[in-house]
């Protein structure tokens, strides 16, 4: 079976047919769909559809990209969301959380200040955190090692290998998904090849990201097995061997993974 580590199946993309997205995954043999929140607006959304269907996960988290309508008061919705969630079994984490430095225009000091705030609450509540990191490898861990969290992904990691290393030894894994499928990505598939397997977890971040075979289109969560293909192809391996270890690693990254029943 597979993890998906990161997808937004509450995206608009999917309002036409969610279910029946969320069932193919399963029978793709999808066992466990992470959907990360990315602001107050959806913390519940999120939540809901998590319980939606078997296998169904969520974290909670303010994106970067979300900071400029955001308002301080929602760091204290979010620790109250936290709090309320420590229970519930398919709660694993704080995120989509991090840095932007691709998209212009972002206040960097309002992405700072929400970044460091909810790495705050990771620390307080000991969850690990899902990094939004594009074109911002260096700062978020920066940010990780300040707050000493410890435990968590990469999200669609895209950094040279010394920056890999420096979050493996922070004790991060790294997310790779469809962008591994595409010959012209050579530094992703080096990446993917090459570093430290137990390293490694399995993502989508549908609707976007597609892999080759579906360029342009909606990515979705039944993607993950091929997309394992492809990695396991890299790498030399079996890909039963990727799915099972991949499994092991997005558990060892978001342990309350475990809390979900077979």
């Amino acid at each position: 079976m597979w993890i998906d580590t990161h997808c937004h199946l509450d995206a608009g993309e999917f309002d036409a047919d969610r279910d029946a997205v969320a069932a193919s995954a399963l029978g793709a043999g999808v066992s466990r769909i992470v959907i990360p929140g990315v602001d107050r607006s959806n913390f519940t959304t999120v939540r809901e559809l998590a319980h939606r269907f078997p296998g169904g996960a969520y974290a909670l988290g303010i994106h970067p990209l979300f900071t400029p309508k955001s308002a301080d008061a929602d760091l204290d919705v979010l620790r109250m969301e936290i709090e309320a969630s420590l229970d519930d079994p398919r709660f694993v984490g704080i995120g989509e959380i991090g840095l932007d430095y691709f998209v212009p225009g972002l206040d960097d000091a309002r992405q700072q200040f929400f970044y460091n705030e909810q790495l705050k609450l990771a620390r307080e509540f000991d969850l690990p955190v899902i990094c939004h990191v594009r074109k911002s490898q260096d700062q978020v861990l920066k940010g990780l090692r300040r707050n000493q969290v410890h435990r968590g992904i990469a999200h669609a990691f895209n950094g040279s290998f010394q920056q890999a290393q420096a979050y493996i030894d922070h004790g991060m894994h790294l997310g790779f998904g469809g962008n591994l499928t595409f010959e012209r990505a050579r530094q992703i598939r080096r990446l993917a090849e090459q570093l430290p397997f137990d390293a490694i977890v399995v993502e989508t971040d549908a609707p976007d990201i597609a892999p080759s075979w579906i360029y342009k289109q909606r990515n979705s969560p039944e993607q993950i097995p091929a997309i394992g293909n492809g990695l396991a192809e890299l790498r030399g391996m079996d890909p039963a061997a990727v799915a099972v270890g991949t499994t092991a690693n997005a558990h060892a990254a978001l342990p309350r993974l475990s809390l979900l029943s077979a």
